[in-house]
């Protein structure tokens, strides 16, 4: 009996923007859970203001920052990824909704691509 093959799945995505306060950085976290049945290799991602009317593409996704995924099983890894802001960078930031792409790939070489994986808001 032979088995078809899955596509990796991003699950529990979710994003929170902190400003900056009392000399403090602003953060900026995505946490999502990635799974395969080969594993994860690695969870790329761009964050984006709805202002912008940006339209990430997967294509476009290859060649952006990787979150940090730790193995939690043999085929689910916990991914974060954090920006840091100034208070400065934040006060330049667009205000509003905001949206984090993600391409999750996993070891066996599959690859999905996630337009909205996750919204946020920024917020004075």
């Amino acid at each position: 009996m032979a088995s078809t093959a899955t596509e990796p799945t991003l699950e529990n995505g979710s994003a929170r923007y902190v400003a900056p306060s009392n000399g403090s950085a602003g953060t900026l976290a995505f946490t999502a859970d990635a799974r395969d049945h080969s594993g994860i290799r690695s969870l790329k991602v761009l964050v984006w203001p709805t202002s912008s009317k940006l339209d990430p593409t997967e294509a476009e996704l290859r060649s952006v920052e990787s979150a940090t995924c730790r193995s939690a099983t043999a085929e689910m890894s916990h991914c974060t990824y954090t920006l840091w802001a100034t208070k400065e960078e934040a006060a330049e930031m667009a205000w509003g909704t905001g949206y984090v792409s993600a391409l999750v790939t996993a070891k066996g070489g599959d690859a999905t691509f996630v337009s909205r994986a996750a919204a946020f808001d920024v917020t004075r």
